[in-house]
């Protein structure tokens, strides 16, 4: 005699209404980025390189998950030889005084930055000119920039004794200086 438990797949009571939330398609209708998308799911599906299905995550990143990276930190991150691959902006960095010869793929690259890098002797190219030279992202170094650096972070997980920046309207004498900030009205942190 046959059991029915173990024909009949039941429902996963524990995860019976849990939805995927992770983006399959990004949300900006920029043509040029929709073919990369194109392109890269693509190169995602054939290959097997983990570098296309992570250029591919990133494309479909929001702008805050692919914040700016200057060009001081992909000198940094740079290796020779190799083609330094940022899916989001380069930005310029008027504290770095030399720019080495660099080779970068980017989304997009501001125009002092583009200009510095050119001047040096450097590459810049787009991410479907950087499919066709290495197709599975050989001799490549993947680049993110600092995603905590927001304004916005400094805020969070406020509270007493969290050492978290505060939503005050100015910094003078009068703005929040008396309780938990000072020991003689209650406590200080």
């Amino acid at each position: 005699m046959l059991q029915h438990s173990s024909l009949i797949t039941g429902i996963d009571l524990k995860h019976h209404h849990v939805k995927n939330t992770n983006r399959t398609a990004p949300k900006s209708e920029n043509v040029y980025q929709l073919l990369l998308v194109k392109l890269y799911r693509f190169l995602a599906r054939r290959t097997d390189a983990n570098f296309n299905k992570v250029v591919l995550k990133r494309l479909f990143m929001s702008r805050i998950n692919r914040p700016a990276v200057t060009i001081s930190r992909v000198v940094k991150n740079a290796q020779e030889g190799k083609t330094s691959v940022v899916v989001g902006t380069v930005t310029d960095d008027s504290r770095l005084l030399e720019v080495p010869k660099l080779s970068i793929a980017a989304l997009r690259v501001t125009k002092t930055a583009k200009a510095r890098i050119l001047k040096a002797g450097g590459e810049v190219l787009t991410l479907d000119q950087l499919a066709l030279r290495a197709p599975t992202g050989s001799n490549t170094v993947l680049i993110r920039g600092a995603k905590n650096s927001r304004e916005s972070v400094k805020h969070f997980g406020m509270g007493p004794h969290k050492n978290k920046k505060p939503f005050v309207r100015s910094k003078g004498r009068k703005f929040e200086r008396a309780r938990g900030k000072r020991q003689s009205r209650g406590f200080k942190v």
